[in-house]
């Protein structure tokens, strides 16, 4: 069975008015784990869309590009974005019960957020409602305050992104806890450690853009550690 069409069965179990608690406990262990992570992106997802006032083509089409939908899939994948459209729960209840499916500090939180970022920056601006709501999310999956400016500097495009919040350090980091920042970032994000922790496989390339950005501030860092620039 399709990720899509478990997702389809989990959505129309909400609609159809199963509580959503029950729903979610049946994904609690793998491989549900995966599904529970693309429905909170849908449905946080398309919540979040709203906050800005507008629900734009990019918005929608930003979901594409997170999970790659196989033609075999189209169907379900519309289904799965009707439901979640004609759902009237709370984000704050979907929210709330995908924190408490990890401990507090998973990094699949961290992807969840970091697909919502994706979302919220497709269409080329960055709404101060959008900000406000995401806040809110990292806030009930218990990231921190440098954890969540970290994901905003990689993703909101108003200005160049530190590269010390991008690893997610302090500017008077040393070179060697800058170093193992790096390090662990890029491993947390290499595929196979991104599918154990419950991020399903059509969603993997989340971590392409991060790797990017990481690459790019450890880069940034030895540049300015060769000029003699320890901090900004």
């Amino acid at each position: 069975m399709s990720i899509w069409k478990r997702i389809t069965d989990a959505l129309s179990a909400l609609a159809q008015g199963e509580p959503l608690s029950e729903v979610f406990e049946r994904l609690r262990t793998p491989p549900e784990k995966s599904v529970a992570f693309a429905i909170a992106v849908i449905a946080l997802g398309a919540k979040m869309a709203k906050a800005d006032g507008t629900v734009t083509k990019a918005e929608v089409a930003a979901f594409r590009d997170v999970f790659t939908i196989a033609p075999k899939d189209e169907e379900s994948a519309a289904r799965v974005f009707d439901l979640a459209r004609e759902d009237v729960a709370g984000y704050e209840q979907y929210a709330k019960r995908i924190a408490a499916m990890f401990e507090k500090g998973n990094p699949v939180l961290c992807d969840l957020m970091e697909g919502l970022f994706y979302v919220a920056v497709s269409d080329r601006t960055y709404h101060p409602k959008e900000d406000d709501f995401l806040s809110h999310v990292a806030s009930i999956f218990g990231l921190s305050d440098m954890a969540f400016r970290a994901l905003r500097a990689r993703f909101v495009p108003d200005a160049a992104p530190d590269p010390y919040t991008v690893l997610g350090l302090n500017e008077g980091a040393d070179i060697e806890q800058i170093r193992t920042a790096w390090r662990e970032a890029v491993r947390e994000n290499h595929p196979d450690r991104m599918m154990a922790r419950g991020v399903p496989k059509e969603a993997v390339k989340l971590a392409e853009r991060r790797l990017i950005a990481i690459n790019r501030a450890w880069e940034e860092i030895q540049m300015l550690q060769k000029q003699g620039v320890f901090q900004r």
